[in-house]
């Protein structure tokens, strides 16, 4: 027993050892979907207690706080860098579109808050508390149960768009659609997740055989919430209200992936409310997951994507390696459905972006990407006077290599394809309270109100 311990001790110092030698790659704890390269330019240790994985109960954020800190120049570059490497922070957020107002916003661990603070005020960097006690965000996102309550049930399922709800909700919900509008909706599943949960796709069509095709997935990120339900919202406007919607939006076939990650949204809900990847065991404990956002085939492994599996960013062992994006990609590519756009919902910043993502680069026909993510922004203003930036995923945050919407650009070569982020711009994070879901469903609409406009008018 003595000897079995010592080798497998040997062989993890071994692993560890030439993973940094291979790769001296940024490993933070939770990030949203990249750091640029000048945050960090050293390896962390690959085990961080942030990221334990503890199972048997609910992960407490009690005590851990979110900060803003500038990033307009090299003093405050360098403080951030120091807070991850020294601190263990992680990125929540960039805003990095205006460079007079760039900042980062900071996850804090409740053991370093203290510490922490000490070290900025020392090297003369102030920093903004935007959020005071990560717990208790979480703890207030959704309304009480009995206030849910009254609202299940009231139309034959448990939706309410008045509260987060759980996956069994969801896909009873689609199965719901299915059989009481099996004229206009449809499920498939398209595949199957690491603990066996379906994909489930819901169609929305009207049967016309000229329709083009829209691809819309989310909760690619398990603790996005604010996607799956913003998206949930979409299709049930769709649905009631059908008739009478324009003649773009029914000259559209409409695919739609409301959980791409349903594993890691379940574990969301009865383990860790942060949890970012998918469920994908790991050699090493306390390691788990891949980063679906980094598992798709275009220029998989690039910039942004790490190959060590304790980081947010683990690209996987090879393209598609999940069978949540591998499911995805069979799906599309054998499909006989005219697919022309791929928007895929996330959370939070408030951004419209398109390819490309991997470099700081455009497609050949950038201008029209360009003009309909403006028309869409407008669009959303109008309904709200939310403002959401748009540009090049690449060149308008970081680079970050094997994301769906390159895929879907590159690959299966897809007119439009972006990545909406949604609310809000980091006064809750990824804890979006349940009363702006319905507010974010109408500016998701709107979106694919003007996409399906320039679909079937091109």
């Amino acid at each position: 027993m003595m000897w079995t311990k010592l080798i497998f001790v040997v062989t993890l110092l071994g692993f560890l050892v030439s993973s940094y030698q291979v790769s001296c790659e940024i490993v933070d704890s939770i990030v949203v979907d990249a750091i640029p390269p000048e945050v960090n330019t050293e390896a962390e240790l690959l085990i961080d207690e942030n990221l334990l994985d503890d199972e048997n109960e609910p992960r407490s954020y009690r005590g851990a706080q979110l900060w803003r800190i500038s990033y307009k120049d090299q003093q405050f570059k360098s403080a951030v860098s120091e807070l991850q490497k020294t601190y263990k922070t992680s990125i929540w957020n960039i805003q990095m579109a205006n460079s007079s107002n760039a900042y980062v916003d900071l996850f804090v661990k409740p053991a370093v808050v203290d510490d922490a603070r000490e070290f900025l005020r020392k090297v003369q960097v102030p920093f903004n508390v935007i959020m005071d006690d990560v717990q208790d965000a979480i703890d207030t996102e959704n309304p009480p149960l009995y206030e849910t309550d009254l609202w299940q049930n009231r139309d034959g399922h448990s939706m309410t768009w008045t509260a987060y709800h759980n996956l069994d909700d969801i896909h009873k919900y689609l199965d719901f659609l299915a059989k009481s509008y099996g004229n206009l909706c449809s499920v498939k599943t398209i595949g199957r997740s690491l603990e066996n949960r379906p994909l489930k796709v819901l169609r929305i069509s009207n049967g016309d055989p000229s329709n083009k095709a829209v691809w819309i997935d989310a909760g690619i990120h398990a603790r996005e919430w604010i996607s799956p339900a913003a998206v949930t919202y979409v299709i049930d406007h769709l649905v009631a209200n059908w008739d009478s919607e324009t003649l773009d939006m029914k000259a559209i076939d409409w695919y739609i992936l409301p959980v791409m990650n349903p594993d890691g949204y379940a574990y969301t809900h009865n383990g860790d409310r942060l949890w970012r990847k998918n469920r994908r065991r790991s050699a090493i404990r306390f390691c788990n997951g891949v980063d679906l956002n980094r598992n798709y085939g275009h220029k998989w492994g690039g910039q942004g994507a790490s190959r060590q599996p304790c980081s947010e960013t683990y690209a996987g062992s090879s393209a598609f390696s999940e069978p949540e994006t591998k499911a995805v990609n069979d799906f599309l590519k054998k499909s006989g459905a005219n697919f022309k756009a791929s928007l895929s919902f996330h959370s939070y910043g408030q951004y419209i972006l398109y390819p490309w993502g991997y470099d700081r680069k455009v497609p050949a026909d950038h201008q029209d990407l360009d003009r309909v993510a403006r028309e869409a922004a407008a669009a959303i203003k109008a309904v709200d006077g939310k403002v959401y930036t748009v540009g090049p995923a690449g060149s308008t945050l970081y680079p970050a290599a094997g994301g769906s919407d390159d895929w879907a650009k590159g690959d299966l070569k897809l007119k439009y394809s972006y990545t909406i982020e949604l609310r809000d711009e980091g006064r809750y994070g990824f804890m979006l309270p349940a009363n702006q879901i319905i507010a974010s469903g109408e500016e998701s609409l709107a979106f694919a109100r003007v996409l399906a406009r320039n679909l079937v008018n091109a």
